[in-house]
């Protein structure tokens, strides 16, 4: 080869290959799916295209782009950080460094309030029932919750303005009708709500966490007081916003479950369902 001529550049099979073997090399089990997220993001295709395409030669543009994110990848920078997005209840929505990325055990909750609304609450006076997503982050809870119900009125909340601009951005991008608060969980939240539903920080910063995850907004993900705090706080708060009978689904880790029902006993709630890490609490 001539000392002038260009580098070769690579198949997209022999880049997979090699991306897949150093993703593999820093402990990552997702890595030939990570390796062909970040090869399709890079040349802005889907994943069947790379199996179709798997012996043409990427360009120099295409193969820095692929390089650079793989770099990201390596230094466990999350999947959906570095491809803009995550897939959550069939829908895909757009995630920053601002919001938490939405996760499967999540989908609990749309599934009890599916159950729940369908079955439970029913308005007496004809009037659309309002709920709120508390700390909505991307608004993957409250944007879902209305587009599975549309007669509801939801409002999404969450205390960081930059985590509010992701959640009206898929709200646009998903035809979501949704009206969005800046406010400390309920505290500028004046209306009365049916439901009240909220994936807060649960993670006690003892806890042993992902490589992944430390490239998460900490005030998304942590709480004091064995992870408890904020949760507690959102149920005492719930007391005079929800409506009689209103119902209260929350997120957390199974071993908290048992403390999160006392504290919401205490306050006048009884359990109706528990599901994976979902907990859905009624107002006696």
């Amino acid at each position: 080869m001539n000392a002038n001529s260009p580098p070769l550049v690579p198949a997209i099979n022999s880049w997979l290959k090699s991306a897949t073997e150093q993703l593999k090399t820093v402990g990552i089990a997702s890595a030939r799916l990570d390796a062909e997220l970040i090869l399709a993001h890079a040349l802005q295709k889907d994943r069947t295209y790379l199996h179709a395409h798997s012996e043409d030669l990427l360009n120099d543009v295409d193969q820095e782009k692929a390089d650079n994110q793989l770099a990201r990848r390596l230094k466990y920078t999350p999947i959906a950080y570095i491809v803009g997005f995550k897939e959550f209840y069939g829908r895909r929505f757009s995630v920053t460094t601002d919001t938490l990325i939405p996760r499967p055990e999540s989908e609990a909750i749309i599934d009890s309030l599916k159950n729940l609304v369908a079955g439970d609450l029913t308005p007496v006076d004809g009037t659309s029932l309002r709920l709120i997503d508390v700390g909505t982050g991307s608004g993957c809870l409250g944007i879902t919750a209305k587009l599975e119900f549309p007669e509801l009125m939801v409002t999404l909340a969450d205390i960081s303005p930059p985590a509010l601009v992701v959640a009206r951005t898929n709200a646009q991008r998903l035809h979501a009708d949704v009206a969005l608060l800046e406010s400390d969980l309920l505290q500028s939240y004046h209306l009365q709500a049916d439901v009240i539903i909220a994936n807060l920080p649960y993670v006690d910063s003892a806890w042993e966490v992902s490589p992944d995850t430390i490239h998460e907004p900490s005030l998304a993900l942590f709480a004091d007081d064995g992870g408890l705090t904020l949760i507690h706080k959102l149920i005492d708060q719930a007391v005079s916003v929800l409506t009689p009978q209103g119902l209260l689904l929350l997120e957390a880790d199974p071993r908290q479950h048992r403390l999160i029902i006392a504290r919401a006993s205490h306050q006048g709630f009884h359990i109706i369902s528990k599901r994976d890490y979902c907990l859905a609490l009624k107002r006696t």
